[in-house]
This record gives C-alpha cells, structure tokens and sequence, in this order.
C-alpha cells in the first residue's frame, strides 16, 4: 500500500492493517515480503508519530493551549504541535538552557518484522545516519530495549537448565528429582557522554532546525558507541557487558566459552552451516537468529565461488543489514576479521543468535546543553549530553561465537 494511502488511514484503520500485513506475510518470500516489512515499518512510524500528537495535545489542553486541529487521529495531519515542541528544544538550547531528548531515540524497536520462518531484517535507513557513509550499526535498534529512567541496576533471571530427572520409578521409592536450575543476569548503568562543537553561524538556523541538529548529533555519537559495546563491552562496574565478554571465573559465564567456535579460519563454502547447526539445544535448529559480523568477512562471503566460477552464497544488502543464504546479518565494525594472523590470534569475529538475548536498559533520558563561553574567540559554540545505559547478555548461552584461534606459545 502507497505511503499516501497510509497517511490518509485513521489510528485503528493503520492498527487493522498492520495485522493484516503479518497475516500476509506468512506465506510470501522474496521482494513480496520486503515490501510488507516495509509497510509494516512504515504503519510503525506513523502510529508512533500519532501518539506523540495526542499526548502533546494532551498537556497543551492541560496547560489551556489545546490546538483544536493537532489530534486528529490521522497519520498524515496535525504535524503543528510536535513542530511547537522542537521549535521550543531550539529556543532553549540557544539561551543555553539544559534540554532533555527522549531516550526512545536511542533504539527502534518496529525496524523488524517476525514471521513463522524467522526475523526478517529491513532495508536500514536510520535517522542518525552521516550523510555520507553510514557510522551507526543497525544493531542497537535490533537488540531488546528496556526503559527503566531513574534505575540504577536491573537483574534479569533466566534458565540456566530444566531439569532432567525424569525416570521410572519403583511402587514405594522416592520420586526422581528434576529441579530447573536458575541464573541472573545483571546490568549496570554506564555514563555515556558525547561533546561537540558547532560554528556560531548554527544559532541564525530556525529553532526546529537547529534542535534536530543537535539531536542527532548527540544521538549518532551514543548510538554509534553503545552499539559496539553490545559487542565489545568489558563488563565490570559502571560498564557494558558485551556478547565478546567473558567474566573473570568461567563458572560466572553467561555464554560458556568452551563453546565458542575456534576451527574458522577462513570463510569457505560450509561456513556458515557450521556456525548454524553449532547453536542452540540438541533437540533443534533455531530459525530466528541473526549473524553479527564484520564487512570485510561479508565480502569474503559475497566474493566466494565454486569450481565452475559460480558464487556460493546468494547475499542480499540493504545497507547495514541483510541476509546470506537467507540468514539475516548484520555488520558491525567491532568485529574483528577471521584471520590467522599473530595480531588476531584470540580476538572475537562473529556472534550467531536471537538478538532478544540481548537487553539494553537505559535509565535515563538524554540530557544535553550548550556554551557559549569556550572558545569563544574562535566563534565556536561546544555542547555536551549524557545518558545513563548499560546492557548484557540474558540468556544462558545466548549466542553463539566465532574467534580466532589463540597464539601458540613458544617452546
């Protein structure tokens, strides 16, 4: 359905046909299900920018300044007062008051659409992307997001084991026992802070514009940085705990590093078929993970051919994410490249598993504020913001990883 068609729709005309799109979406592959996952996408957007409406509406009529046109239940009208509210974040920040941006900018959570054949990953077009090349991985939208403002730790338990006790049993004899066993995964908040600088000439651009200016400047900078630490956080206190991380006993592991995956020592043509069936139980395959890796290994794959000059894996782009042979990807530049080499000997290079087993808590909103007194002479305007985040893995064995092979010592 046309984007124009969309924005015509009510709030429980687009909630009807986002329930008709996963219907569809059951039975389709190819093109015909990346466009539903964009019309998904898109009624996703555009449901989110109705509720923003209606609850700035909401304190504009409780402060006495309803606008009578602003909640109009339509995805493409009212626009007037979510303009009101940047154009008011741009006043602010030029007289240099503190300004706080919703934490929901850091993650999106509507950028994927699940089918009974797994996670489809979209075409990515985030909003804090540079205008050049794409710095941001997609992968901060992708794991599982927790608001939790005001917190300062949160546990999340998971299963470690089921029990598997069960047996036959003697008339008279105790009852086997079969207790699950259980385990906690804890994540701390971390301080993320971002600086920059701007040229005075930045006030002269209209409020709205200049506080999206800003925002996704602080945004970009945040993201960019917390999406590596899903990866590569080095856990500890007041940090990530990243998917790479392994604590300092191996009985605290929540992700057993025996078995991470250390025979890959280049990608050949049954590569990904040994990360694949090398996770999860042994009584299934899962369907619904996602290959983390680097683009220099993706290029590996796409450059990969048989004996008669074919390629070997079919790889679909769509900028920071995609699939190969099906299977969604996403590329993170924290990954290091399979290598054999003494300078990558140990290092982390792919992480294979549900993107759910991972969660980010963001404890507050981001607060960011501007001066005007350093470096003044030079007619530079410096900002700063902050954010409190952290984030772990949350289910035992959650994924699944590739690492290069350790040195081997000299005798």
């Amino acid at each position: 359905m046309l984007k124009e068609q969309l924005m015509k729709m009510s709030k429980k005309e687009l909630k009807a046909r986002l329930v008709t799109v996963g219907k569809e979406a059951q039975d389709k592959s190819g093109e015909e299900l990346t466009a539903l996952m964009d019309e998904a996408k898109l009624i996703g957007e555009i449901l989110d920018e109705i509720k923003i409406r209606e609850e700035l509406a909401k304190a504009a009529q409780d402060a006495g300044e309803t606008d009578p046109e602003a909640d109009t239940g339509k995805g493409g009208e009212g626009n007037d007062t979510g303009s009101h509210a940047k154009a008011q974040n741009g006043r602010s920040l030029k007289d240099g008051k503190k300004v706080s941006y919703n934490a929901r900018t850091l993650a999106n959570p509507r950028n994927t659409l699940t089918t009974k054949s797994g996670v489809v990953m979209p075409r990515h077009t985030s909003p804090d992307i540079a205008p050049t090349f794409n710095n941001v991985s997609s992968l901060i939208d992708r794991v599982h997001t927790v608001p939790l403002v005001g917190g300062e730790t949160y546990q999340r338990p998971f299963v470690k084991s089921y029990g598997d006790g069960a047996g036959s049993t003697e008339e008279g004899a105790d009852y086997n026992t079969s207790e699950p066993e259980f385990g906690y995964s804890e994540i701390v908040r971390e301080k993320i802070t971002t600086y920059a600088e701007e040229p005075e000439e930045m006030v002269k651009l209209p409020d709205a514009d200049y506080d999206g200016v800003v925002e996704e400047s602080v945004t970009r900078a945040i993201k960019r940085y917390a999406s590596r630490q899903i990866l590569i956080g080095p856990g500890g206190n007041g940090k990530f705990r990243g998917i790479f991380f392994n604590p300092a006993k191996a009985a605290e592991d929540i992700i057993d590093r025996t078995t991470d995956i250390t025979t890959i020592t280049d990608i050949t043509n049954d590569t990904l078929d040994e990360i694949i069936y090398s996770f999860g139980g042994d009584e299934e395959v899962e369907d619904v993970a996602v290959l983390i890796l680097n683009k220099m290994d993706l290029k590996k794959f796409a450059k990969l051919r048989d004996k008669q000059g074919r390629k070997v894996y079919t790889i679909v782009n769509h900028g920071n994410t995609g699939t190969i042979d099906e299977v969604p990807y996403i590329i993170n530049s924290a990954c290091a490249e399979i290598s054999t080499a003494a300078e990558d000997a140990g290092k982390y290079c792919m992480a294979y598993g549900p993107l759910s087993n991972y969660e980010v808590a963001i404890f507050s909103d981001i607060d960011a504020q501007k001066s005007t007194e350093y470096k003044f002479k030079q007619g530079q305007i410096a900002y700063k913001a902050s954010v409190f985040m952290g984030g772990n893995v949350v289910a035992k064995n959650g994924f699944i990883r590739v690492k290069n092979k350790d040195a081997v010592a000299a005798s």
